[in-house]
């Protein structure tokens, strides 16, 4: 089935995951800049679409491109992966991922995390004062995981593993579902 995979990263971790499951599925990949001046035409070919986008501030940050195209796309398989920094078993992550589709959205999509981490290098000014904030939070917490949690995302580090990508191939194969 023709397969088409739209990412943005900015830190890398994001192109990485939309890599690894373009090679796996043999999609078609593009960062969004790239696709979306597209006309209607382009995205009919595909019978698969998958959006990556990254988490930030407990959204999948411009998958508003994403979900708007997909009302249209209901008679195609749709998925969208979150890449975040959170271990997926984090209650803050699962917490986010319950939100990340309405429930309309979720008769027709399917919604998947992926943990990736964090390269302070590469973020951009306001991510660098978002998680400055989070961290933040996260040190007022008594939790020996926040604490955990806290002194990690200070440091930057890189949790991503292609093995996280095996759900969403699973799902787009009609496997395991």
């Amino acid at each position: 089935m023709k397969t088409l995979v739209v990412y943005t990263s900015q830190t890398g971790f994001t192109k990485r995951y939309a890599k690894w499951l373009s090679d796996e599925m043999k999609a078609d990949m593009y960062d969004l800049k790239e696709v979306q001046k597209k006309d209607k035409s382009f995205y009919s070919e595909y019978e698969i679409i998958v959006y990556a986008g990254w988490a930030m501030a407990s959204k999948v940050v411009k998958a508003n491109w994403f979900l708007k195209k997909a009302a249209g796309w209901k008679d195609k398989k749709l998925a969208i992966i979150c890449v975040g920094g959170c271990p997926g078993d984090a209650p803050e992550c699962e917490a986010m991922m319950k939100t990340v589709l309405t429930e309309e959205q979720n008769s027709y999509i399917k919604a998947f995390y992926c943990q990736g981490g964090f390269n302070y290098d590469k973020m951009n000014t306001a991510s660098k004062l978002a998680m400055k904030m989070f961290i933040g939070s996260l040190k007022k917490k008594p939790d020996e995981k926040s604490q955990t949690m806290a002194e990690m995302i200070t440091k930057g580090y890189d949790i991503s593993d292609v093995k996280y990508i095996q759900p969403v191939v699973d799902y787009l194969r009609g496997e395991n579902v």
